[in-house]
């Protein structure tokens, strides 16, 4: 699968119908700031795709994306509030809460969700939780080790041994990610390919 196209289909406060719904999805979810519009803006080669931001927390609402809108293999990817931002109110970690279990509960063309998380950080009870509750759900998910460009290649296994431990996942069954270099990119678009069918 190549990306060729892509396009913002829509942003939602609450997860609902959209123009062209109906196609695959594939979710990004992970902690604020742990570069999930970086990812994306990088697999689709377009920098301006998903908005980029210095401050934590700023993508609030699902985002929705068209890949390769038209075509045999077009899906959306949809990009999910970052959770677990110190610096907001309890209100708004519930409105968050309730945004992604409604999404979860009222998609039926999600295939697979990629879990992000800093290769150079242990996950945070958050991570722990998400990747319980995607189990509990029975959703298929890819754990994605962002910014693996900070890490030498031989150092990597020492950084993804407390990962694999605390998600209970198999390192081989972690990719390593860099928006910067791309490193990942080949193997994450193949996992996509897989899922979607």
């Amino acid at each position: 699968m190549e990306i060729k196209k892509t396009e913002f289909v829509t942003s939602m406060a609450e997860y609902g119908k959209f123009k062209g719904i109906g196609l695959p999805q594939i979710a990004v979810a992970g902690k604020s700031n742990v570069g999930k519009s970086s990812l994306i803006n990088a697999l689709c080669r377009n920098g301006k795709l998903a908005k980029t931001s210095a401050t934590p927390g700023k993508t609030r609402l699902i985002n929705v994306f068209a890949i390769n809108p038209g075509a045999g293999d077009a899906f959306h990817l949809i990009d999910l509030p970052g959770y677990g931002f110190a610096k907001v109110d309890m209100q708004e970690k519930l409105r968050w809460g309730d945004m992604m279990q409604h999404y979860f509960e009222g998609t039926r063309e999600l295939k697979l969700v990629l879990q992000l998380v800093d290769i150079r950080h242990d996950p945070t009870a958050d991570d722990v939780d998400m990747v319980n509750f995607l189990r509990q759900m029975q959703i298929p998910f890819q754990v994605v080790a962002t910014k693996s460009d900070k890490i030498s290649r031989g150092a990597r296994m020492k950084y993804l041994a407390p990962i694999c431990r605390a998600l209970q996942v198999q390192p081989w069954n972690v990719l390593t990610f860099s928006s910067e270099n791309g490193d990942g990119r080949d193997e994450l678009i193949r996992k996509i390919a897989e899922s979607i069918g």
